[in-house]
């Protein structure tokens, strides 16, 4: 039998999660509001990258290449967590002003991606794991084309910001996502990429270049996409991560906290977890990066099908549903 994904028609758990999060630790919504200190973060590593673009690009490709792996993708990952937040507002009261930390933080990645990214992250939290919709669910054609060959999954990853950026939109033919604010991100990265040439030449965008394909590749941190919605317990499709790594990816391994309560941004995510530990120590969670990255790149059962999809809503009970949230018990 040919290899297929775990098809459901039940609403995802994550909004009655969230409400029945909230009814239990209401003190939990006074952490829902922007993190202003966010912005300062983005300035600080972004000027950070530069630097290292311009101190490394005429030096010989032993020497930038694994500063792009070690330092420059650990940067751009980081950015790309911010600009996550800023997606949700969590940066400013002012929507504008989220908009424009986004696209200080493409600043580095070369290509404009922060205004279409805003797009599809917003489509994947409100149709999560839908293929119509949600760009982070692998399609059919291109999870048998890869299968679970570890060669065609190393590839596969390397090119991740490909496939996601470029050849999965084409597939979401209801939506549109070119505007003015997507024209202002190409036209604020194409000054970027002049600037740089004109001043310093080509050399510093071949190490940005590389440093933001790693960022979401075939890296460590690339692994988190494998982590946040690959199944690796039956019937849960959202997964966190708790290790060490947090602390320079800015907490994005919190997943299933950050898909419960969207409001919060990345700095109190942990204190989701530490208020209500009763809706997630049941959850199975990854410890290691590193370890999912091998698991998945050498275990011939772990493949893109590895997903649950949805298909169409009905109105099953959250409680009969294999990844219900846990009521907290109470002492009598």
């Amino acid at each position: 039998m040919a290899a297929d994904f775990t098809y459901v028609s039940y609403p995802h758990p994550h909004v009655d999660r969230g409400r029945q999060i909230l009814a239990a630790h209401p003190e939990l919504r006074a952490l829902a509001k922007p993190f202003p200190i966010t912005a300062l973060w983005v300035f600080a590593l972004v000027a950070a990258q530069i630097a290292l673009a311009v101190l490394l690009g005429n030096r010989p490709w032993y020497v930038w290449l694994p500063v792009a792996y070690i330092v420059g993708a650990t940067i751009d990952h980081a950015l790309w967590v911010l600009i996550h937040d800023s997606c949700h507002n969590l940066v400013f009261t002012w929507r504008p002003g989220n908009r424009l930390v986004a696209m200080l933080a493409n600043v580095p990645f070369v290509f404009p991606s922060a205004m279409s990214f805003w797009k599809y992250h917003l489509l994947h939290h409100g149709h999560l794991n839908e293929v119509d919709f949600d760009t982070d669910v692998p399609g059919p054609t291109e999870s048998r084309v890869v299968g679970g060959s570890s060669v065609l999954k190393t590839l596969w990853l390397s090119a991740f910001a490909l496939v996601v950026g470029t050849i999965r939109p084409q597939r979401l033919t209801k939506v549109s996502f070119f505007d003015g604010w997507t024209l202002v991100n190409v036209v604020i990265q194409a000054a970027l990429v002049l600037a740089l040439a004109v001043l310093w030449g080509w050399q510093p965008v071949k190490y940005l270049l590389a440093s933001a394909v790693l960022a979401v590749g075939l890296h460590p941190l690339g692994a988190r996409w494998i982590q946040e919605h690959y199944v690796f317990a039956p019937g849960q499709e959202t997964y966190s991560y708790y290790g060490p790594l947090n602390t320079i990816a800015f907490n994005i391994g919190y997943h299933n906290e950050h898909h419960d309560l969207m409001t919060i941004p990345w700095s109190y995510l942990p204190r989701v977890r530490a208020t209500a530990p009763e809706f997630y120590d049941h959850l199975h969670a990854h410890r290691s990066w590193t370890k999912l990255l091998l698991r998945f790149l050498f275990d011939r059962d772990v493949t893109l099908f590895n997903r649950i999809v949805r298909t169409s809503h009905d109105p099953t009970p959250l409680a009969s549903r294999p990844d219900a949230p846990q009521r907290p018990v109470r002492n009598t």
